[in-house]
């Protein structure tokens, strides 16, 4: 039987405030699974025209799956959240990228018409769940020497990008993150990221009862010279640390996908509509140069140039791989169509979780900048990989028709 394939479309995103990873975060006795429910659960209760027996698939990405991480979680948070017992569900695991996935694999099933609305989403409690909790990497991966050692700590493949690139100087990955916890700041300040938070109750056997509605992480007025004086934990005299690259965090997020079609009939809202995506691989020492080939592969995909893209979402898992990506495509690293309200520098980078917060972002800036065509949303991926989706800006004049 001959298949047409459908547009997918973006029709609301969520994500909790992200805390800080260890025992004085505000999610040091919340358990994971409930932040990625309280998401589910936002986004049911603001689109209220989707019945909830419409949703035919839940996909939720945690980098960790064990403890409140593990067991199927895309199947349990759907039944925690009140989706009927007929909505399947299933996890996913791409390290950082692991969100991201979950929307491109469900809106995958989308375009191929097996599925029309689905809600995908994302985790990471790295207070409760450090990265690498549990895990036996095979020791051939080394011994074997397909990778470097240094492949496997992430920071360390940071460095090796400055080895690389030796004109991503320090004094710029500051500026850089300096420019971020600015930015994220204003946003804060004119309201702009507050709209998609969904506050979360917490409680603590010595703090008592709280109530989440903003991000712990960012630093607001950070200075260079605060960050100069910062220490190197990943090499002596080296370049990356913790004021110029994304810290440890807790937090999730949720979005619902819909085919064009089924959003017309229900009514749901048209935030960006998928245009393409790629993943690719990489050496797994330099991992931050990810996001560069998975971008031009994307571009090439949907027959379009970096030219073309009026936005950026970046994931600012160290300053030095987001401005790898700005100089190999002659991006200034100002440029103000990069990270408007900052990055996960400022924001914070619960791992899984932040794929879903890019593309949430990028969608509020296509609401604000109807002149811009087409977005961007990229990250680097664990183990030497890069991710990329692009969008299109239903507010623009010329949506939806051919190049």
């Amino acid at each position: 039987m001959p298949r047409t394939l459908h547009d997918v479309v973006f029709v609301d995103g969520v994500r909790t405030p992200f805390g800080k990873a260890g025992e004085k975060g505000i999610y040091a006795q919340t358990r994971a699974d409930d932040l990625v429910i309280k998401c589910i659960k936002e986004l049911l209760r603001r689109n209220p025209q989707l019945p909830p027996a419409r949703v035919e698939e839940v996909a939720v990405a945690a980098t960790t799956q064990i403890g409140d991480q593990g067991l199927t979680l895309g199947r349990l948070a759907a039944l925690l959240s009140g989706l009927p017992n007929t909505t399947p569900g299933y996890s996913i695991d791409r390290m950082c990228a692991g969100a991201m996935t979950a929307v491109t694999t469900t809106a995958s099933s989308i375009a191929f018409g097996a599925i029309d609305i689905a809600i995908a989403g994302g985790v990471e409690h790295m207070g409760r769940h450090p990265m690498g909790e549990g895990i036996d990497p095979n020791p051939r991966i080394i011994a074997e020497k397909i990778v470097d050692e240094s492949a496997l700590v992430m920071g360390k493949t940071a460095e090796n990008l400055h080895d690389r690139f030796p004109q991503l100087t320090k004094e710029r990955c500051d500026a850089y993150a300096v420019a971020s916890q600015n930015k994220l700041a204003q946003a804060y300040a004119d309201g702009l990221v507050q709209p998609d938070l969904v506050p979360v109750a917490t409680r603590h056997t010595e703090k008592g009862w709280g109530l989440a509605t903003v991000d712990e992480p960012p630093r607001p007025g950070t200075t260079m010279e605060e960050l100069a004086g910062l220490k190197t934990p990943f090499r002596p005299h080296g370049n990356v640390t913790a004021g110029n690259a994304a810290g440890l965090n807790d937090g999730a997020t949720a979005c619902v996908l819909a085919s064009a079609e089924a959003a017309a009939e229900l009514g749901l809202p048209v935030r960006m509509q998928l245009v393409s995506y790629a993943f690719v691989g990489v050496e797994p020492e330099v991992m931050g140069i990810g996001p560069v080939p998975a971008a031009e592969k994307a571009l090439a995909q949907a027959g379009l140039t970096i030219e073309d893209i009026g936005l950026f979402e970046l994931n600012e898992a160290f300053a030095v791989q987001v401005l790898a990506f700005l100089d190999h495509f002659g991006i200034a690293d100002d440029d103000a169509r990069v990270n408007p309200w900052g990055g996960a520098i400022a924001t914070g980078h619960p791992l899984a979780s932040s794929g879903i917060r890019l593309m949430s972002q990028l969608a509020r800036h296509f609401e604000e900048h109807p002149e811009v065509r087409y977005g961007l949303t990229a990250m680097c991926i664990g183990i030497g990989m890069g991710g990329c989706v692009i969008w299109e800006n239903p507010h623009h004049a010329d949506f939806g028709k051919e190049n």
